[in-house]
């Protein structure tokens, strides 16, 4: 069993980083617990749809955009390929301008200098992946925790309140911009490079699987699948309920990240601030190194081209950086860039939905009716 966990945690991690910490608490704050319901429906989506990405790569041996790749002619895959690298570059603004606030919020750092600083530690951490996956995976879980306690604990201080938290499991919308709202914190939780990315994971965990073993694998691959986006879940719903809880209707600015930074220490104590904007820098540093993995893993399935994955970092990050130098409201970046990450869901779930669906890819394997 240990031997399958671990890879759903590396993508989980792109599940509650900085752009799911400011859609949720910009849905909190404005909204109150009026969106509990999208939180826990596209948590139950990731779930689904990470189990999938992950059985393609167990049964079929290939990451999905290698999959993609063998069933597409050329200029179809050159402009798949250009839309991932958009969903990339989105991602990874979101990463480092999350780092580049959490780092100004704990330090006084500017925010250019702290995206740099993002970059490079990002960089660093990718120096695990080419010790061996395992050292990478540790790292990543490590840094998982500190976020799941940073927003966990602060959410338990903040108080809740159980029947409002409740009735926001009912599906509602308050006004365009909490559709809007809903569609960013969709696109930051249903991750197209986490779906590309675990498909890649458990093919380089597992290798040629045999077909005796399949049934082991995805057993415990649905165990690690269920626990890490738990884990994720909880997370995204203590940003949701913190804000909610200790932020509407609070006056002043706490849609922004640092504006709510502020708002909490001021309502729940400076230690309380501090654990979320460690939860923010953990969160930016992991999700930043992971997309920068996954970007690799992409070019690489799809073009069949390997690119250093320094030089990869590199691609994703100037664009980011230089949002920073441009001057534009970092949390207003980081909802845009959730906004454009779900329009790339798509072209992430159709694909992995019909190769999975494909009886000659999957055999006994193939999804059931209804997937």
């Amino acid at each position: 069993m240990r031997s399958t966990v671990g890879p759903a945690f590396v993508a989980a991690i792109a599940y509650v980083d900085p752009g799911n910490v400011a859609s949720n608490v910009s849905a909190g704050a404005r909204f109150g617990y009026l969106l509990v319901w999208v939180v826990v429906t596209a948590n139950a989506m990731a779930g689904l749809v990470q189990f999938l990405s992950a059985k393609l790569g167990i049964v079929a041996g290939i990451s999905l955009p290698e999959a993609v790749r063998a069933r597409t002619c050329r200029p179809v895959r050159l402009l798949y390929w250009g839309q991932a690298e958009i969903v990339a570059v989105a991602t990874d603004l979101a990463e480092v301008v999350g780092g580049a606030i959490a780092l100004n919020l704990l330090f006084g750092l500017p925010l250019v200098v702290g995206g740099v600083i993002t970059g490079v530690v990002s960089m660093a951490l990718l120096v695990f992946q080419d010790r061996g996956e395992r050292w990478f995976e540790r790292a990543i879980i490590g840094l998982l925790a500190v976020v799941a306690v940073g927003f966990v604990v602060s959410a338990v201080v903040a108080r809740p309140a159980p029947q409002e938290a409740a009735a926001g499991l009912v599906p509602a919308f308050a006004g365009a911009d909490s559709v809007v709202l809903a569609a960013a914190m969709l696109g930051a939780t249903v991750m197209p490079h986490a779906v590309y990315l675990h498909s890649g994971l458990v093919r380089d965990r597992f290798g040629p699987v045999r077909s005796g073993d399949h049934r082991r694998l995805l057993w415990g691959t649905r165990i690690d699948v269920t626990s890490s986006m738990f884990i994720a879940g909880v997370v995204n719903m203590s940003m949701l309920l913190l804000a909610a809880s200790a932020l509407q209707g609070s006056g002043g600015d706490v849609e922004s990240i640092s504006g709510a930074h502020a708002a909490v220490t001021n309502a729940l104590g400076g230690g309380v601030g501090l654990l979320f904007a460690i939860g923010l820098l953990a969160s930016g540093f992991a999700s930043s190194s992971v997309g920068a993995y996954a970007g690799a893993m992409i070019m690489d399935g799809l073009l069949q081209r390997r690119v250093p994955l320094v030089l990869r970092r590199m691609i994703t990050l100037v664009p980011a950086v230089a949002v920073l130098a441009a001057g534009v409201d970092p949390s207003r970046a980081l909802i845009v860039s959730q906004v454009v990450l779900s329009f790339g869901i798509p072209f992430a779930l159709i694909p992995l939905v019909r190769f999975t669906s494909d009886a000659t890819l999957m055999g006994q394997w193939v999804n059931r009716r209804g997937v």
